[in-house]
């Protein structure tokens, strides 16, 4: 099964730069600096810091050390530039992951920034334009975790990768926001948000006793097929949150990846007390209409839902700690409405 975004379906083919044209590079952004408007740009935008530096982030390779309050911060990992904005921190730049355009995130993070960041890109990024930026802090959390990524991004500032088990995405919004909010130095204010976004959650579940212990099966049509999400993934964590737990047929055959690819011969293996799915870069009527799907069980009781706003599956979709809040209420309704 593809991700979302139809990026994630590109072969996983990062472009290395070397240490020493990366180390020639910085120089010259050093010693020349950069003709670009978003390098000569202030800093982030950020509140005082309630955390003590340096702070030290655990990840996957090793412990970070940020020694001081960063003011120019790079946001590249799934999610992590709308993370920062909930901080009060406004990236200088920033990775597009579901081709939002603007400011590069979605509307549950509307009007955040007061300069638009530079746009990096997601899978294959551009470290000369990233450099140029002359970042302190460069936050790849939400990421693949790949050590070649990683080892060049760290050569241009420190940089917060994916926790230690946070490969293939498989990185909860509550991971994600207490890494970068200690990077941040905003310690205290990640915990908060942390806790109000849980209540949200808590209150939602309580509110659909209907959820509780329903098997729910999230998945997603591609141009290349049918495919199921696994635990461990953002959009499961949302639903178990609500109290739904995950296909057991689904999860059998969850490997290392955060999907299972379903063929149509094995659609039947979809079917659960809710099926939830998505349409990646084809048309909602491409899963709505197919007769395999309509002949689900779940699917001919009504009990199915199918993302045909953008808004909706895109909030499901990025788990960050903003676009959770606009998914608890605007598509936990949806689902209730589908369980009836």
């Amino acid at each position: 099964m593809s991700s979302n975004p139809p990026a994630l379906r590109a072969r996983r083919t990062w472009r290395v730069v070397t240490g020493a044209l990366l180390a020639a590079l910085l120089g010259t952004v050093a010693a020349c600096g950069s003709s670009s408007d978003d390098s000569d740009s202030a800093g982030s935008s950020a509140p005082s810091s309630s955390g003590a530096f340096p702070a030290d982030i655990a990840t996957k390779f090793g412990t970070v050390t940020v020694k001081s309050q960063p003011q120019r911060v790079v946001a590249l990992g799934w999610g992590d530039a709308e993370t920062a904005l909930a901080l009060g921190v406004q990236p200088v730049g920033q990775s597009d992951w579901l081709a939002f355009g603007g400011d590069g995130v979605g509307p549950w993070a509307k009007d955040l920034y007061d300069k638009s960041p530079q746009k990096i890109g997601t899978l294959e990024l551009e470290y000369e334009k990233i450099a140029a930026l002359k970042p302190d802090l460069i936050l790849d959390v939400k990421s693949s975790g790949d050590q070649t990524r990683y080892d060049t991004l760290s050569k241009i500032a420190p940089t917060v990768g994916v926790p230690k088990d946070g490969d293939q995405y498989k990185i909860s919004w509550q991971q994600q926001t207490t890494m970068i909010s200690q990077a941040l130095g905003l310690t205290t204010e990640g915990k908060e948000l942390i806790t109000g976004t849980e209540a949200k959650f808590a209150a939602s579940a309580k509110a659909h006793p209907e959820f509780k212990d329903k098997t729910i099966t999230v998945g997603s049509r591609t141009s290349d097929g049918w495919g199921a999400y696994v635990h461990g993934t953002g959009r499961l964590d949302f639903m178990e949150a609500l109290g739904f737990r995950n296909n057991p047929q689904v999860e059998a055959k969850a490997g290392t990846a955060f999907s299972v690819k379903v063929s149509e011969e094995n659609l039947e293996m979809l079917d659960a007390d809710l099926i939830v799915m998505a349409p990646i870069g084809v048309e909602a009527s491409k899963i709505s209409s197919d007769p395999l799907y309509k002949s689900l069980p779940a699917v001919g009781a009504g009990h199915s839902v199918v993302f045909d706003d953008p808004d909706l599956s895109q909030s499901f979709a990025t788990n960050s700690v903003l676009s959770v809040g606009y998914a608890l209420e605007n598509v936990v309704p949806l689902f209730a409405e589908a369980m009836k």
